[in-house]
């Protein structure tokens, strides 16, 4: 890739030509855009795709034929479960039993707080990075809460550096302390930087705090190995880089070392499968992560998220994560080339072990410059005070999506 950021080789032919020979042309023609958008928002939400579309539209069907009998069907709505489960099982490198869904990334994490959050004197708090995603932070306060305990003294929070990263090494010596639980970003949803989760989960073990991390923003364009990386649990949601449309379940991970441990918040889908209609009123739990589950999974958005994981079936991870790093190198060195004289400065990691699927920039009129992208049909996204996303999803964006939008962009500043 390097020959093809060297700045005498930028051109809108060359991008064109990229696009040409996308190992995921196929993969894009699946998706629909907003009409005449060039979209590079979805890390916020991901793009609808055919075969989402026909699993909703599969799922209706079964619902208008079949009623109740939906849940009972050879291909009904817990076949699709149990589909998305393995799909998501084989995306984030996780073994059998370690996945199952959820209803949102906030409801499982106060899920795993509830059940891994233990205080005792001593040990009664829990670390965030001070860049986590705000409904994290709310999540892990109300948790602190429910257990007598102060948020602005027990959730001790790692400030990022003057760049705008978090140091891991920061992280590391915030562990030595009173800290029984730590909630990390995998990926950061400002910059993009990526966290290494073997290492920090490593460092916790050390000191004896449990650990989990928040993949909203990597799984789907990062490759994951949980398991072997071993943290004790970690969630995402599914509407972002794995399109699985508005409010689609979330997926949580627990390592198999935790099976058999009580979940802290019960419910009727955390039951086992062979006795969940026996109605007793104590709770016969299912084997593995299926014990974390709680209420029953809307079945609509499930069958969205289920087509939507079938398009990763042609499309390997590690490709995709190879196409991401390549456009998102693209993006820099088109923002150092068309921007760098214009105020605008690179907020990501420019190493691309440490960045994500999105790149970032600072800018003082960010929030104006992204209102005036969006009336010339580009889709960005704003982060207050000062950052403008680009987020080029390697399932559905080129080369010249990134070479027009900041083109564009370069238009509005100099306007």
């Amino acid at each position: 890739m390097a020959k093809l950021i060297s700045v005498n080789s930028l051109s809108r032919e060359l991008a064109a030509e990229l696009d040409r020979n996308d190992r995921f042309a196929f993969q894009r023609s699946m998706f629909a855009r907003p009409a005449g958008a060039i979209y590079l928002d979805g890390n916020s939400l991901g793009l609808l795709s055919q075969p989402s579309e026909a699993a909703v539209l599969r799922a209706l069907a079964m619902w208008r034929e079949n009623a109740v009998g939906g849940w009972f069907h050879d291909d009904g709505w817990l076949t699709a479960f149990s589909r998305c489960v393995d799909r998501l099982e084989r995306l984030t490198g996780a073994e059998h039993g370690e996945v199952t869904l959820g209803s949102s990334t906030t409801v499982a994490l106060h899920q795993f707080a509830a059940t891994f959050f233990q205080p005792k004197p001593g040990r009664d708090c829990i670390l965030v990075d001070d860049t986590c995603f705000p409904s994290d932070s709310y999540a892990l306060r109300s948790q602190l809460c429910l257990h007598g305990l102060s948020p602005e003294t027990n959730l001790i929070r790692v400030k990022a550096g003057a760049d705008g990263l978090v140091e891991e090494e920061a992280i590391v010596r915030a562990m030595q302390g009173p800290v029984v639980l730590a909630v990390l970003s995998a990926a950061i949803f400002t910059t993009g930087q990526l966290l290494s989760i073997p290492r920090l989960t490593e460092a916790a073990h050390a000191q004896g705090i449990l650990i989990g991390f928040d993949a909203s923003h990597s799984v789907g364009a990062v490759p994951h190995q949980l398991h072997a990386w071993g943290p004790d649990f970690a969630i995402w949601c599914g509407y972002k880089y794995l399109n699985g449309g508005p409010g689609a379940p979330s997926g949580v991970f627990m390592h198999r070392r935790h099976f058999g441990r009580s979940a802290g918040l019960a419910g009727w889908f955390g039951s086992h499968p062979e006795r969940m209609f026996e109605m007793k009123p104590v709770q016969s739990p299912a084997p593995g992560a299926a014990a974390m589950g709680m209420g029953t999974p809307p079945v609509l958005s499930l069958a969205a998220l289920d087509g939507a994981l079938e398009v990763f079936d042609g499309a390997p991870i590690d490709e995709l994560r190879a196409k991401s790093v390549e456009l998102t190198e693209w993006l820099i060195a088109l923002a150092d080339l068309k921007l760098g004289a214009m105020g605008f400065t690179v907020a990501s990691p420019r190493d691309a072990e440490r960045r994500g699927g999105h790149v970032a920039l600072r800018h003082e009129h960010a929030q104006e410059i992204c209102r005036r992208l969006l009336q010339k049909g580009i889709v960005p996204d704003y982060r207050p005070p000062d950052i403008i996303r680009l987020a080029p999803a390697p399932l559905y964006n080129g080369w010249c999506d990134c070479w027009d939008a900041v083109t564009a962009i370069s238009e509005i500043a100099g306007s």
